[in-house]
């Protein structure tokens, strides 16, 4: 999997950052894409990129109705009806709301939609489960109802030692699927093979929680417990933490304290104000991780690998 920032900005667009839209892509699934809000122009920020194609978006998970996170939507939506063809499905996920908004958008717009296309207004829990990934959803604290997002991985099958199984006498063949599922089998000569003498321990799955707009509140640290990978807004420094909380929002050290307190492996902080100029933004990096030291900036076309932990010096 990797994580695509395609706006990483706060409120309005500037020269350096687009507002809000994150994308996780699925290498192993023919390059689907999940796209977790969808701000003004996000189509454009897409063209810059070749790694995302609109016809493999299959999910968009939006986290709230203000304008800097979804006002993108229609536009990609219609555009995704001249390059997907009838059987490229694709299913919104967001607040109560979200629903009429779409429909009157497209509706007074005269867009329509040629491939299946569901809008699913949420609430919090389980959101969708699919192939083994499960989407949970919890109220942040922000001045309208915003949701932030926990993406968890089943855990998977340990890896088989087949030079263990060789050494046994059992060549390369169906055998080996059927202890790798966890079956036990007894050979002809009545030897028992046990799947666990022939496994390495199970991987536990990956945990992505990417939160919408939010100052700090107690289902930021559940959504992000564990997680291999937080992000987070950090809208402003600490110094303005006041001014950040009166408009929902959090600063850099109260992302690194979140992530601390989730026990997270990593921190991503995105969702900057225009006021941090380029030669500015390292100040809000400083701050988080004299907090949490394995925190990383994003930045518009910044890309993470999540196949191996984060590491905090991956800042592109």
């Amino acid at each position: 999997m990797e994580l695509h920032f395609l706006g990483t900005g706060a409120g309005m667009p500037s020269k350096e950052r687009n507002v809000s839209s994150v994308a996780l892509k699925f290498l192993q699934r023919g390059g689907e894409v999940w796209l977790f809000d969808c701000g003004e122009a996000t189509q454009h920020q897409i063209l810059h990129t070749s790694a995302i194609k609109p016809r493999k978006i299959t999910k968009i998970f939006i986290t709230h109705l203000h304008g800097d996170h979804i006002f993108g939507l229609p536009g990609l939506l219609g555009s995704r009806s001249f390059q997907s063809g009838e059987d490229s499905p694709l299913t919104v996920y967001g607040p109560p709301g979200i629903k009429e908004y779409l429909e009157i958008c497209l509706k007074v717009s005269s867009t329509y939609l040629t491939y299946p296309f569901e809008v699913v207004e949420i609430s919090e829990g389980l959101v969708c489960e699919e192939n083994g990934r499960f989407v949970y959803s919890s109220l942040l604290d922000h001045v309208i109802p915003c949701f932030g997002y926990r993406v968890e991985e089943s855990t998977q099958p340990g890896k088989l030692k087949a030079e263990l199984l060789q050494k046994s006498g059992v060549s390369p063949g169906p055998l080996y699927q059927e202890l790798k599922k966890g079956k036990d089998l007894t050979l002809p000569d009545g030897t028992v093979l046990k799947s666990k003498d022939f496994l390495s321990a199970p991987v536990p799955g990956r945990i992505i929680t990417i939160l919408g707009d939010t100052k700090a509140c107690d289902n930021a640290i559940k959504l992000g417990k564990d997680a291999t990978v937080l992000v987070h807004e950090a809208t402003f420094l600490h110094e303005l933490a006041e001014q950040a909380a009166e408009f929902g929002h959090s600063s850099a050290k109260i992302a690194a304290l979140t992530a601390r307190k989730a026990n997270a492996s990593s921190l991503i902080i995105n969702h900057i104000s225009s006021r941090y100029h380029k030669e500015q933004k390292h100040l809000l990096l400083e701050e988080a991780r004299e907090v949490f030291p394995n925190t990383s900036m994003a930045n518009d076309f910044s890309v993470f690998p999540l196949e191996k932990p984060i590491a905090a010096d991956m800042e592109k």
